[in-house]
Parts: C-alpha cells; structure tokens; sequence
C-alpha cells in the first residue's frame, strides 16, 4: 500500500503463514484490525493513509496489519472478504466487527474507538498484574464501572472462592452466563460442594458397589470435586441409566464437561456415551 503519511508508521503486512500468529493469537491480548486489500484497488489506496493516521492514535490499544487479497486467497475467502477495502476487527480469535469499502475519517474513528478498552477492561486488566492485596479492590472498581464484565466477574469469583465465599462467587457468575470461563468455574463450584474425605470416599465406594444408586451418583460427584474426572464419568453414566439417579447425574456429567471444556479428549469421548445412556 501506499501514501504513507510521515506522522503515521506504515502498518505491517501479514500472509497466510503469519496470520495465525500476528492476528488470531494475538488478538486474546489486544484487539487486531485486518486490511484486506490489494495493489490495484484505487479505494485501498485512498483508505491505507487514513487507517494509518487512525491507527495510530490508538496504538496502545488496538493493533493494525494489512493482507493482500491476491497473495492470501485462502484468508480472504475464510473470512469472506466479498470486496475490498474490508476491515475486520478481531477479538480473542474472532471476528467482532467490521467493515466494506471507503469510509470517512470520522467512522473509521468510531469504529476503531469502539475496540479500545473501557475502563473496566483497564482496570480488570491492571488487576491481572496487581500485588494479590490489590487485585479485590481493583476487580470491585471494575465492576462498579460495568457489573457484567466478564473477566472481572470470573477473576474476583476466583479470588471469592479460594478464601471459601461460594455464595458470593456464585452471585457474580450469574451476571455473565453466557461466558465460557464463568461457566467452567460455575460448575468447579458446583462440583466443590461434594468434594469428600477419604473415609467418606471409601464408604461411597462400598455403598455403590453394592447397589446404592444414591451412592453412585454421590460418588461419582465426589470423584469429580477431587479433579479425578476419569474415574469419575463412568461412574455418573452408570447413574444416568439408572431412572431414579437419571436427572441429577446427567446435569452431574455436564458440570464435569464444563469443567474440562470441550476441547478434552474426555469430553468428547464420553458425550456420546453420554447420549447413549440418555436415549
């Protein structure tokens, strides 16, 4: 691209073999805006300056790279670039925004000042970094400036639980239901509750091998709450085929999903066993 101004660095090319790396990995710490465009495109030359002068002015908080649509086919059509300029922005891998064609200044602004962080994204962030005896108050300040942020809920959730505040834990998950992370700690939570001694442990295990229902699924928790989810899902799918232990250790088996994510192997090995048991 071209017509650099002087105030405004060039922004860096990015292909297919970098892409991965400079924009979907990149963009789990900071916002990355992508320019599809090409050598012969007139509206590409016209919008590089103006996005570089743009960029600029938020450099701390957003990222820029350029592709060239003619030496990364397989990226413009991955992500769908139907005419050029488009700008995509994209957030913790994905794309979050975006835009087609020549802009004016002031909505490339807009759209860009839309990425940047709020300032409870500034603040759950410091809080990241923060001595341990900074971190609650930094989170509380974020949530005061927006109750549902996700990573601030999850991260003081986290704290809550490790001093043994559930409770309260719990509440903050419940503003942001939607998210992943909270999800994952809403269900270690749950599965907390059951986390037994040893000797509970083994009298679980004589009760269930001699036929208590009630003690498999018990058990099958109890092996979940202790982290051991291997020996733990076969145990609540015996419980799933069982009608009187059916409901409760189904939604036992998708707090220990939950917990593992669904990128374990475990997870998906046992879905559809999951789905056998049920059907």
């Amino acid at each position: 691209m071209s017509d650099h101004t002087a105030s405004a660095p060039s922004i860096d090319d990015v292909d297919e073999s970098s892409f991965a790396t400079a924009v979907v990995e990149a963009s789990h710490t900071r916002p990355v805006v992508v320019d599809f465009w090409a050598a012969w495109c007139a509206p590409c030359r016209q919008l590089s300056p103006l996005l570089e002068r743009v960029a600029a002015r938020h450099a701390d908080d957003v990222a820029v790279v350029k592709v060239d649509v003619d030496a990364a086919p397989r990226l413009a059509a991955r992500y769908r670039v139907q005419g050029i300029p488009s700008v995509k922005a994209f957030r913790d891998g994905a794309v979050v925004a975006e835009f087609t064609g020549l802009q004016p200044e002031a909505a490339v602004e807009r759209f860009f000042a839309a990425l940047a962080p709020t300032p409870a994204d500034r603040l759950a962030a410091q809080a990241e970094t923060a001595p341990p005896t900074e971190q609650e108050a930094l989170l509380r300040a974020a949530l005061e400036e927006q109750p549902d942020h996700p990573a601030a809920c999850v991260a003081l959730a986290r704290l809550l639980r490790d001093r043994g505040d559930a409770d309260e834990a719990r509440r903050l998950l419940d503003r942001v239901p939607a998210d992943a992370a909270a999800r994952r700690l809403f269900a270690e939570l749950q599965l907390s509750v059951d986390a037994p001694t040893a000797a509970e442990l083994d009298d679980l295990r004589s009760h269930a091998a001699a036929g208590d229902g009630d003690a498999r699924l018990a058990l099958g928790r109890a092996l979940a709450a202790g982290g051991d989810a291997a020996a733990a899902l076969p145990v609540l799918i015996d419980a799933v085929r069982e009608p009187a232990t059916r409901d409760a250790a189904r939604a036992a088996v998708l707090e220990v999903f939950a917990v593992l994510g669904d990128d374990s192997d475990l997870v998906r090995a046992w879905r559809p066993r999951l789905a056998s048991a049920l059907f």
